[in-house]
């Protein structure tokens, strides 16, 4: 469906192959108010992001996940903030299926992840999900 790419979910999820994630879950960023898409990315650091950022206290994760129906670019980091999709970062509308986790994977340094998380709190709602 989606040829040989390889694509990756971070998260505070402990989930097992064959699981699904599902839209409809509330947001790690701005309002944090649900969102009607999952978001994947074709890049292992841009998961990595998105695990170390997630909210929660349970570990931090990275799977390899595999798209249940179409995906699309991330408006929220395509063309508004980066031109083009350099973080291979898309969203979809439909679940995605766990296929694996990724182990051993590093993260970023404490001082680097509090920089990103400060940036993040001073956009505010801007940080909110676009969601047409």
């Amino acid at each position: 469906m989606h040829g040989t790419t390889i694509y990756y979910h971070g998260t505070r999820a402990g989930l097992a192959p064959g699981d699904l994630l599902e839209p409809g879950r509330r947001s790690n960023y701005g309002s944090r108010r649900t969102s009607r898409y999952i978001y994947l990315s074709a890049t292992l650091e841009a998961a990595i992001w998105g695990a170390e950022l997630a909210v929660g206290e349970a570990p931090a994760r990275v799977y390899i996940v595999e798209p249940t129906g179409p995906i699309e670019d991330d408006p929220n980091l395509t063309n508004k903030r980066y031109p083009g999709n350099p973080t291979r970062s898309y969203r979809s509308a439909h679940p995605l299926r766990v296929v694996g986790e990724v182990h051993g994977w590093i993260g970023h340094p404490p001082a680097r992840l509090e920089q990103m998380r400060a940036h993040i709190a001073s956009l505010g709602a801007e940080a909110d999900p676009i969601e047409d």
